[in-house]
């Protein structure tokens, strides 16, 4: 064996291995620095935090919703009727407030805005029934408004709080007090949550692309149409078209519909759930569309019956706020200007002349304001909607609105024809012709205005 020749390729053996070892530990050295380096180049997703001016404006909102029905409507409609059932309307708002807050806590909200599974392109899931799993820290869209859900379901409460409410228009002076709870009740969970849900909780007409900024769809069209479903089943009040129906106080209706005008800012202007510009917008197109209808109603009155009235001009007002209501996010003042003449004229026609026309008595014109203002509405909305405004607008077509409306307008129909009959079988719907023509205030609560 040749020593000195095998010492020398050992050599240059251990030289290469060293070489190699150190190869390896400086790309071993380097990938543990590179580790780090490429974290920070890319951190996580800050976990979203709640937004203080948001979560004030949307208070705010929800407190300038709630005074629409109390006391808003109450004396809206309360001044509207005879004196012998003034108790019993302005009961009728109070009632409801108290009945669909205890439901919408219990089972309304997580119907309306929960997943529902395989079902939820039509109804939210059972998971939130008594506000289960919320705590304050829970966020509703998070990185987007991030405000707390409690605050949104609050705000939602105050939409499926004024919207039964509403109803009550069409058949005031003739349900009994017993017919209405058990009424409203059921309408709301069967009628008003699914239709809040197929809008603005994930299902069907959202996903086709209907445009309701703020209730145009679920709160009047759909209360519209129910109002004229229990006028009809109802039938007329006694003594209609022979004994004077003349509304009693149109100061408590003015107050009515000026409270109405100021709470609709958080009705429009808050449905975009953040203080920003297009909360501004909503809140602009709500006035100058109000403004115009009030105007539109008050002119067409006086060409047409020689003067211009009080009850006309509130009434007028009311038109351009539920008109607006839908357009409010998505079109520019001009386009609000537009829906407002639109809505004073139409549902001027729709509340006086087509109601006589046919005869049905919606005693305090809930369809011919809020289902007509809100078809109207719905409708412009396809044709006005601006992308300047609001980049969904982009979408807008009346056929995707015609769409909304039709299918709200089948289910709200339907439905309420069924619970009409499932409470007349239960406890009947009307007082009896006496008690009727003494007053509700007197016949169903023992109570009368001096």
């Amino acid at each position: 064996m040749n020593i000195p020749s095998t010492l020398k390729k050992t050599g240059r053996a251990a030289l290469f291995g060293s070489l190699a070892l150190a190869a390896l530990g400086s790309v071993a050295a380097f990938a543990q620095e590179a580790a780090p380096a490429a974290a920070a180049a890319a951190p996580a997703a800050p976990t979203p935090v709640l937004d203080t001016g948001n979560t004030a404006w949307m208070l705010t909102s929800t407190a300038l919703v709630l005074m629409m029905t109390i006391p808003g409507l109450a004396l809206f409609y309360g001044g509207m009727v005879r004196k012998k059932n003034v108790l019993a309307t302005v009961m009728q708002s109070f009632a409801i407030t108290c009945l669909v807050t205890v439901l919408w806590f219990m089972f309304g909200y997580s119907l309306a805005f929960s997943d529902g599974g395989g079902m939820n392109a039509y109804l939210g899931g059972f998971s939130k029934f008594f506000h289960h799993g919320i705590t304050t820290s829970t966020l509703w869209a998070p990185g987007v408004a991030n405000i707390p859900e409690f605050v949104f379901s609050m705000f939602q409460m105050t939409f499926a709080i004024i919207t039964p409410a509403l109803i009550a228009g069409a058949f005031a002076e003739r349900m009994k007090f017993s017919a209405l709870l058990i009424f409203m009740a059921l309408w709301l969970l069967v009628v008003y949550a699914p239709i809040a849900h197929w809008v603005w909780g994930g299902g069907f007409l959202g996903a086709a692309g209907v445009l309701d900024f703020a209730g145009g769809t679920v709160v009047h069209i759909n209360a519209g149409v129910a109002g004229l479903v229990c006028a009809l089943v109802l039938g007329k009040r006694e003594g209609y078209g022979t004994t004077n129906m003349a509304p009693h106080n149109l100061v408590y209706s003015v107050i009515g519909a000026s409270l109405l005008w100021v709470g609709w800012f958080g009705f429009n202007a808050g449905s975009e759930l953040a203080a920003d510009g297009l909360a501004g917008a909503a809140m602009l197109n709500t006035q100058v569309a109000t403004a115009a209808a009030a105007l539109a109603w008050m002119f067409a009155e006086w060409i047409v019956a020689k003067k211009p009235s009080v009850l006309g001009i509130i009434s007028g007002a009311v038109a351009g706020l539920v008109a607006v209501t839908p357009a409010s996010g998505f079109v520019n003042p001009t386009g609000a200007f537009i829906v407002g003449i639109v809505a004073g004229v139409v549902c001027y026609i729709s509340a006086v002349k087509v109601k006589h026309m046919f005869g049905y008595d919606d005693s305090l014109d809930a369809f011919g304001v809020h289902g007509v203002g809100g078809v109207v509405g719905a409708l412009l909305t396809g044709v006005l909607a601006d992308p300047a405004i609001n980049s969904l607008s982009s979408g807008a077509s009346i056929g995707k609105q015609l769409y909304g409306i039709v299918f709200t307008i089948l289910w709200t129909a339907i439905a309420t024809f069924v619970i009409l009959y499932i409470v007349k079988a239960l406890v009947g719907l009307r007082p009896s012709t006496q008690e009727e023509v003494e007053g509700l205030d007197i016949s169903q609560h023992g109570e009368v205005v001096p």
